[in-house]
């Protein structure tokens, strides 16, 4: 019915407005880290980039119960509230008199962001049984603008007004949407009766076996959001210590690495469809080899390295994300998303924090290119070893179709059929 394609696809593009928030939030902080240590007198750059360690941890601990919830209750509200909790965090901040109210923010936003991917990935699978890929693609072009909108936007504004006024700006912003997605968006259609029954009785996985192997692939990509949010707080501080870069130049250079995925995203995730391990496996390989080249690049060829890194890493994540959807049923998604970011997400973003010590332990080196080598090679490393978690997840996905028939129908379906998202 074009009705109910209508709201699928209102419904889609709804949630990649939120996704590009909530992303917007994520690297805001990457050109601030110099400004906010000097506002706050601290005695390392590693104490600002803590901050956004403190925001992350904040939104990947409470991941699993907000996918519990996510199977349970309207995701629209969930989806609505967290943004909006996600925007005071960032208010708060930029109002906070000293470095204890900045880590307490970044908790509470944090907390708000952490309502967004357990409900808003379960539903667009839901939505889209067939043609995953292509649409948790599209929501991720959401993800691109805010990556790419974020750093620039702050980077921008505090060279002539300070750190606070973006941070400020950014949060209100964000409260306005959610009071706008609250008003406009539609809830998705309401489950059958049967389905609200069993769905808190099921499993999320009822093997061992599915345990072991979902463990080892959320601790294998871990490695790879490690080395993906590592080059964001790394590049922030390469760039301004050892290739001279302004605040400005480092916010458009930063954004620079995520605008090309507003492509790559929905192009592989639609050719993903046709074949999930072998496209997440080609991006990966490729992004590892740009990064581990990146130190080694001209200055004026930073930004071009940069969109092609950016291109091809991100457009690795709605793959991942759409195998590991179909490979489970619809009453245990948000659970499976949850655990699964809670677990690969807190390992992965140590980084941030990371980042900053190695950094300051380069102590006069910092301002030299070479320094970095080193550091860049381990991160491309990590992109590497992440392709560990594939196997597992191709297991996952074989057992669970052994066990419930159902959930790999539409995986089966989509090698016959190219369908929504228009």
């Amino acid at each position: 019915m074009d009705s109910d394609r209508d709201h699928k696809i209102r419904t889609l593009w709804l949630s990649g407005v939120l996704h590009a928030f909530t992303h917007i939030y994520h690297v805001a902080l990457l050109p601030l880290y110099l400004l906010i240590q000097a506002d706050f007198k601290l005695a390392s750059v590693g104490q600002a980039t803590l901050l956004v360690t403190v925001m992350m941890a904040g939104y990947f601990i409470p991941s699993y119960p907000m996918g519990i919830l996510a199977d349970r209750i309207s995701r629209k509200k969930l989806l609505g509230c967290g943004l909006a909790i996600n925007g005071l965090g960032f208010v708060g901040l930029s109002l906070s008199p000293n470095y204890p109210c900045a880590l307490a923010s970044m908790v509470l936003a944090g907390f708000g962001g952490s309502f967004y991917h357990p409900a808003a990935t379960a539903m667009v699978a839901r939505l889209f049984p067939t043609g995953t890929g292509k649409a948790l693609g599209l929501v991720g072009v959401g993800a691109s603008i805010g990556f790419f909108f974020g750093p620039l936007y702050t980077g921008w504004r505090a060279a002539t007004a300070g750190w606070r006024a973006p941070v400020l700006e950014l949060g209100l912003l964000g409260i306005i949407a959610a009071g706008l997605f609250a008003w406009f968006a539609e809830e998705q259609p309401a489950r059958k009766a049967a389905e609200k029954i069993k769905a808190p009785e099921e499993k999320m996985f009822p093997t061992p076996a599915l345990w072991l192997f979902f463990i080892a692939m959320s601790f294998a990509f871990s490695l790879r959001d490690f080395a993906g949010t590592g080059m964001g707080s790394l590049g922030s501080l390469f760039l301004q210590n050892a290739r001279g870069f302004t605040l400005k130049e480092t916010g458009l250079a930063l954004s620079s690495l995520f605008i090309a995925s507003v492509i790559s995203n929905p192009l592989f995730g639609h050719l993903s469809d046709r074949g999930r391990i072998r496209w997440t496996g080609l991006v990966l390989v490729i992004a590892a080899i740009v990064m581990a080249i990146f130190p080694h690049v001209p200055r004026n060829w930073i930004i071009p390295a940069l969109l092609v890194y950016g291109f091809f890493f991100l457009a690795g994540y709605p793959m991942i994300e759409a195998a590991l959807m179909e490979s489970v049923p619809d009453a245990v998604r948000g659970r499976v998303f949850g655990f699964f970011i809670t677990v690969g997400g807190l390992l992965g973003n140590l980084s941030h924090w990371l980042v900053g010590k190695w950094v300051k332990g380069l102590g006069a080196q910092a301002v030299e290119p070479t320094a970095y080598f080193p550091i860049y090679g381990l991160l491309a490393l990590f992109v590497v070893l992440s392709l560990a978690g594939l196997p597992c997840l191709h297991a996952i996905r074989k057992r669970e179709e052994q066990i419930h028939p159902d959930a790999g129908a539409a995986t089966a379906s989509v090698s016959r059929t190219r369908h929504e998202p228009a």
